[in-house]
């Protein structure tokens, strides 16, 4: 017996959820819902299981949209969220000069004190830009 808190556990959509439990099921492995609409034991596809996958799946979608539309609204007030840039435009100038000059990218990590993968972020940001003009 396979045990989930709820449905919308066994697959990231109503798609993937609906394998998922087939393939279960076949092989004679019986799934334990504990929360929602489809709690209790279950040894088949049921109308009530394949409803709670549509419904979870519905519900994500919902979450995804409203996530979407509150960012777009954040930005448009001049808002932006994540992590502060680590490359400033200062850093960006060091990094492209030096790698000009042939240094390594883990020399010039080591010496503007940022990792490697942002300096490798910025030589393939210019690379791309470059490409883009040409």
């Amino acid at each position: 017996m396979l045990t989930v808190q709820e449905v919308d556990r066994l697959g990231r959509n109503l798609l993937e959820g609906l394998i998922v439990l087939t393939e279960l099921f076949e092989r004679g492995i019986s799934v334990k819902v504990l929360d929602g609409i489809a709690a209790g034991e279950h040894t088949e596809r049921s109308l009530i299981l394949d409803l709670a996958l549509a419904l979870a799946e519905d519900r994500r979608r919902d979450i995804s949209r409203k996530t979407k539309n509150g960012l777009e609204a954040a930005r448009k007030r001049g808002k932006v969220g994540g992590r502060p840039r680590v490359i400033d435009d200062d850093k960006r100038a060091v990094i492209l000069a030096r790698r000009e000059k042939g240094e390594s990218i883990r020399v010039i990590a080591r010496v503007l004190d940022v990792s490697v993968g942002s300096v490798h972020a910025v030589l393939l940001e210019e690379s791309a830009k470059t490409e883009a003009n040409a």
